[in-house]
């Protein structure tokens, strides 16, 4: 009985982790993630609506501006949710203790691009403005 408890243990732990493992991957993946480095680096005045598309995706925006040229807006938001917690728990045949304790935090990010695109569907300009709290 006492070997069936010692295999026993490790396969448990063993699926503990693959499962958290599991849950972090889940939660990682964020698809495609806009930032200010990826406008900063990407985006050039005379690149094409194509080229811009590339780069950072579809907009969330397509207007026009008074003189009837295009202007595209990316406005993005994201919130990180982050726990911590441990547990401790014993039994001793009929008397019981657990013990607990965590924190939360949580925080939030946007991120607004605006670009600007001449008569000939070429950017003209493009600005952005990226917070977080």
């Amino acid at each position: 009985m006492s070997m069936l408890r010692g295999s026993i243990l490790p396969a448990v732990l063993l699926l503990a982790a693959c499962s958290a493992r599991e849950h972090a991957a889940d939660v990682g993946q964020g698809g495609d993630r806009l930032t200010v480095g990826t406008v900063q680096k990407e985006i050039r005045v005379g690149m094409s609506g194509a080229e811009v598309a590339a780069a950072l995706g579809s907009p969330n925006i397509v207007t026009t501006d008074e003189a009837r040229r295009e202007v595209w807006v990316y406005d993005k938001m994201a919130t990180t949710s982050v726990s911590s917690r441990s547990d401790f728990g014993a039994t001793i045949l009929i008397l019981g203790f657990a013990s607990s304790a965590g924190a939360h935090s949580t925080s939030q990010r946007t991120l607004t691009v605006i670009i600007k695109f001449d008569e000939n569907k070429k950017v003209r300009d493009f600005a952005y403005h990226a917070s977080s709290f």
